[in-house]
């Protein structure tokens, strides 16, 4: 019993593990030519409310880290063909 428990727990892990790790590579099929700039990017995030401090490539996402308007330090993930917030991480 005890080995059907740990082995379904470690599935379950691993399940979550390999989702994350998808999640933060997929904002993107599209060839690095038909991305917005990093400009465009911060635009669109000033766009958002945020005050931008860094953007960066991360797998086929922009990820951008700024300030949101309550002052919380924000890392959000941009599609970069179209500039939507795909996801979003604040402390």
């Amino acid at each position: 019993m005890k080995k059907v428990m740990f082995a379904t727990l470690l599935l379950a892990t691993a399940s979550i593990g390999v989702a994350r790790a998808e999640e933060g590579q997929n904002c993107t099929q599209a060839t690095k030519d038909r991305w917005l700039s990093e400009d465009g990017i911060k635009e669109k995030a000033k766009a958002a409310g945020l005050d931008v401090r860094r953007v960066k490539v991360e797998g086929s996402c922009y990820e951008v880290y700024a300030v949101d308007a309550k002052g919380k330090k924000v890392e959000a993930l941009f599609n970069p063909e179209t500039g939507a917030v795909v996801g979003n991480e604040s402390e």
